[in-house]
């Protein structure tokens, strides 16, 4: 039903306002009182629970940060069976973004670029709504990504970024250093580690407890994975997020003057699975077993789940492909994840 709607409507609609539609209807759920009635049909099953970060995840399963911009759909997707939902990014200055048009589909390709520019109303609007949705009983884990404010200086990051924090994380399950998002200038150089310790340190200290991870670009090579990996056991971080969106471009099948119409950006979806999956596993490897690592990129499938799963992701997130899969697909993912899991232990 929902892949005739994107095929007939959707897909000839501008993606930020189709985005801003799915928006809408997502957040009309717990206004309409629809919430219980729904995770009837999208609770995961139990033997999904996972716990990472000191918390009880109902799954492993959540939405990436990117999609609920400014926390205003945190118990719809809920509703919709993700586990958890990481809000943002959020900045501690409220900013529109960059000008539209700023989302591009790639539909052969299943994935998006996009260069919004962390289009946010700010940390201290994010943190009232997050603080709201603390007060259900039934919710998700709540996730909190931070980036730079854009007319912030790099050199003036460390004390932006903790505004932010010093904000959210009160409210806030846990936080997400954004630092490798390509469309803010100069964040991806916050990723060197000169730039990256004073940061995370700043973030650590206003976080008081709260549990802190850092977001890394796929862009990365084997020694800059390594040293952010041990600069954050070294700090004594939480956990680390790979990957954000990526700017290269190979292996596409979308027309090359489609790809070049759209511009600049982050590439996501299914073309980034291949590497996120390379800098999941590189991240396993460096850092300690029980560290927390959270893979995102090109997920789309219970079976791309359990391959991050079997990699050593403690938990998975997804985005784009929820825009070519529709509401149903969060729970897709965590039915065929128990079917997965019930036919492991079937053959052992």
């Amino acid at each position: 039903m929902y892949e005739l709607l994107f095929r007939t409507v959707l897909r000839r609609m501008d993606p930020e306002r189709a985005h801003h539609l799915a928006v809408a209807v997502i957040r009309a759920i717990p206004a309409l009182g629809l919430t219980g009635l729904v995770r009837r049909f999208t609770r995961p099953d139990p033997a999904l629970t996972v716990d990472a970060l000191g918390l009880r995840f109902e799954s492993p399963f959540g939405m990436a940060a990117g999609f609920d911009k400014d926390a205003r759909s945190i118990r719809g997707l809920w509703a919709l069976g993700f586990g958890h939902v990481e809000i943002g990014t959020v900045t501690a200055i409220a900013q529109d973004g960059n000008p539209r048009p700023r989302l591009f589909r790639l539909v052969d390709d299943r994935a998006v670029i996009n260069r919004m520019g962390f289009n946010n109303g700010g940390a201290a609007a994010a943190a009232e709504r997050v603080a709201r949705q603390r007060q259900h009983r039934h919710r998700p884990i709540i996730g909190a990504n931070i980036g730079k404010s854009r007319v912030v200086a790099v050199e003036d990051a460390v004390a932006d970024y903790r505004v932010s924090a010093r904000l959210l994380a009160p409210v806030a399950d846990y936080l997400a250093v954004n630092v490798s998002s390509p469309n803010t200038p100069g964040l991806r150089g916050l990723q060197d580690e000169a730039l990256l310790r004073p940061l995370l340190v700043a973030v650590l200290e206003e976080a008081d407890g709260t549990p802190v991870l850092v977001k890394i670009a796929p862009d990365l090579d084997d020694e800059a994975i390594d040293a952010v990996c041990a600069l954050a056991v070294e700090l004594g971080l939480a956990g680390i997020i790979a990957t954000n969106t990526t700017i290269g471009r190979d292996g596409l099948v979308t027309a090359p003057a489609v790809v070049a119409a759209a511009g600049a950006g982050g590439l996501s979806g299914a073309p980034l699975a291949e590497r996120s999956l390379a800098v999941l596993r590189r991240v396993r490897a460096a850092v300690p077993a029980d560290l927390c690592v959270i893979a995102v990129g090109g997920i789309d499938t219970a079976e791309d789940a359990a391959a991050r799963l079997e990699a050593g992701a403690t938990l998975v997130q997804g985005y784009t492909a929820f825009l070519y899969r529709g509401p149903a697909w969060a729970r897709q993912v965590t039915r065929g994840l128990a079917a997965i899991d019930r036919r492991g232990a079937a053959s052992h």
